[in-house]
């Protein structure tokens, strides 16, 4: 029953997301600030992990491909594929829902144990509107991080091809393009799209409704994390099995 309660609740507290929006002047500010501690905070780490587990992707590969029969331009296909359809918009957005979720579910944590959400209810104000709101927007420029990912998680396969001496750029760059399937990048940001729906909304639920002292903000810190890396990986089988299957 407290399942089935807090998936009601998290349905009830969607709804009131949009639900008496608060005055634009002051949305305004909280969305630019949102989108620089979420989106913009997030880059380095992204760009970090990105570009060197595209290159252990390549090498992987390539120290896997012992048939002297099998072409080398394989090593970029795979790559290609691994960080397009996989890597960046699914393990990227695991490693966010540590990083942006926790941020989001503490802040939120915080304030209502030091009464500052009770203040803005007292106030008249929509605080679903007020608090989730502006993440769930600063959230819709997610799949800009992706773009990230994914170009700096081909670059830096590129980079270990070259200098670890598995294979020619030349013979790189045709595995990248060879059978591109336009449609595996829309099924990547339709993907990206919903997770960034999930990050923004199921560590805000922890954070809202979260009851007890500063200890259980750290609890529901991570509690949110570890709901929002479940969510994202089923809808990632069920966006695969939807989009991708014949």
């Amino acid at each position: 029953m407290t399942y089935l309660h807090n998936i009601g609740a998290y349905f009830i507290m969607i709804k009131d997301m949009f639900r008496k929006p608060t005055k634009w002047s002051v949305m305004r500010t909280l969305i630019f600030k949102d989108i620089d501690d979420l989106i913009i905070g997030s880059l380095g780490i992204v760009a970090f992990i990105s570009f060197f587990v595209g290159g252990v992707v390549t090498i992987q590969t390539a120290l896997n491909i012992t048939n002297p029969l099998i072409p080398k331009y394989l090593v970029g296909f795979a790559t290609r594929q691994s960080v397009i359809l996989e890597f960046a918009p699914t393990f990227i957005s695991i490693i966010m829902a540590g990083k942006v979720g926790s941020f989001i579910t503490s802040s939120i944590g915080t304030m209502r144990v030091t009464e500052q959400i009770d203040a803005l209810e007292v106030m008249g104000i929509n605080a679903i509107n007020y608090l989730v709101f502006p993440k769930f927007v600063a959230l819709m420029l997610y799949p800009f991080v992706i773009s990230i990912a994914m170009f700096l998680g081909i670059l830096g396969g590129m980079a270990a091809c070259i200098y670890g001496g598995f294979s020619t750029l030349e013979d790189y760059i045709i595995g990248i393009q060879m059978d591109f399937i336009p449609f595996h990048i829309t099924y990547a940001f339709i993907k990206t799209f919903v997770f960034a729906f999930f990050l923004a909304t199921v560590p805000s639920f922890h954070g809202y409704f979260m009851k007890g002292g500063a200890l259980e903000v750290g609890k529901a810190s991570t509690t949110a994390f570890v709901w929002t890396s479940v969510v994202i990986i089923l809808s990632n089988y069920i966006l695969t099995q939807m989009l991708l299957s014949s």
